[in-house]
């Protein structure tokens, strides 16, 4: 039987909830401590803090489902740059918001430390792309 962390990364598994202020720009940030994923050429863990900073438009992001989805990552060989690109295309393409940063800080390995930052702007939207977190 399969359980709700099982199986390969799909952005199927995240669901969403209505917005209550979308005509506020306002930032939310979810911050996840304990990211883990696999390198692809060594099958090694790799482990890392993942931060998402979005102003939502119509959409918001449930946490648990959020959850489900990044722990399938756990057993995915994927580089740290794709890795982070590709979790971002999947919320943007689901959630839709009018702005999203998602950074990927990877703890030391082989005494390098790697950041990874990626962000989206929706084209209609007006707003900064600063969010109003002080995380960097």
């Amino acid at each position: 039987m399969k359980n709700a962390t099982s199986g390969k990364p799909d952005k199927k598994i995240l669901e969403t909830f209505d917005n209550s202020y979308p005509g506020r720009d306002y930032t939310i940030v979810h911050i996840c401590p304990e990211f883990t994923s696999v390198c692809p050429k060594t099958g090694q863990p790799d482990y890392g803090t993942l931060t998402f900073e979005y102003i939502p438009d119509e959409k918001c992001v449930e946490l648990k489902s959020l959850k489900f989805y990044l722990q399938r990552f756990r057993n995915e060989g994927v580089f740290y740059e794709n890795l982070t690109n590709r979790i971002l295309d999947d919320l943007v393409s689901v959630l839709k918001p009018r702005f999203m940063r998602v950074t990927a800080e990877f703890t030391p390995r082989g005494g390098i430390n790697s950041v990874i930052t990626a962000e989206y702007r929706c084209k209609n939207w007006e707003g900064s792309n600063e969010c109003s977190c002080h995380c960097h």
